[in-house]
C-alpha cells in the first residue's frame, strides 16, 4: 500500500455540506469515509501523523482519535487542519471587496462549528476597509459556509 512506513499522512477526504444538511448528517457520511482511511493508517503506518482535512473536522477528529484508541495506538497522532475557515474568510472578503483572495489573510480564532468561528477581519488590511455595519453578516457567512 502506497501510505506504508509514511511518517505523515494529510486526509482530504469527504464530501462538502449540502443546502440544508445538518452537521450531524455530514458527520456521519465523513466520518465513515476518514474511518476507512484511519483504519488503514493504523494497519499500514500506525507511527504516522494524520492530519484530518475532514468536515466537520471538530467533530471527526475527536472520533477518529478514539478509534486510535481503543486499537491501542497514540490518539495525539491525530490532528485536524481547521485552515478551511481562513480560506472561507479570505474569499469572502475577496468577493465583497473585489481583490485577489490570495492576497488577503483574515486570521480565524475560536472553534470550528457556527458561532465559535471567530473570523478577525480587522486583523487584514484588505478585510478592515469592509465597512463595520457589513460584518456581522461577514460574520455569520464564514461560520454558516
Amino acid at each position: 500500500l502506497p501510505i506504508s512506513g509514511c511518517h505523515l499522512v494529510l486526509i482530504p477526504a469527504g464530501m462538502p455540506r449540502k443546502p440544508g444538511q445538518t452537521r450531524d448528517d455530514l458527520f456521519k457520511v465523513n466520518a465513515d469515509i476518514a474511518k476507512g482511511i484511519v483504519e488503514a493508517c493504523a494497519k499500514f503506518c500506525p507511527d504516522a501523523m494524520l492530519g484530518m482535512i475532514v468536515n466537520p473536522v471538530n467533530s471527526v477528529v475527536p472520533a477518529m482519535a478514539e478509534l486510535y484508541k481503543k486499537k491501542g495506538l497514540d490518539p495525539m497522532k491525530i490532528v485536524g487542519i481547521s485552515t478551511l475557515d481562513v480560506v472561507r474568510a479570505n474569499k469572502f472578503v475577496g468577493e465583497e471587496t473585489g481583490k485577489n483572495p490570495n492576497f488577503i489573510n483574515v486570521p480565524v480564532v475560536g472553534g470550528h462549528a457556527g458561532t465559535t468561528i471567530l473570523p478577525l477581519f480587522s486583523q487584514d488590511k484588505v478585510a478592515k476597509t469592509i465597512s463595520a455595519d457589513k460584518i456581522p453578516a461577514m460574520d455569520k457567512h464564514v461560520q454558516d459556509a
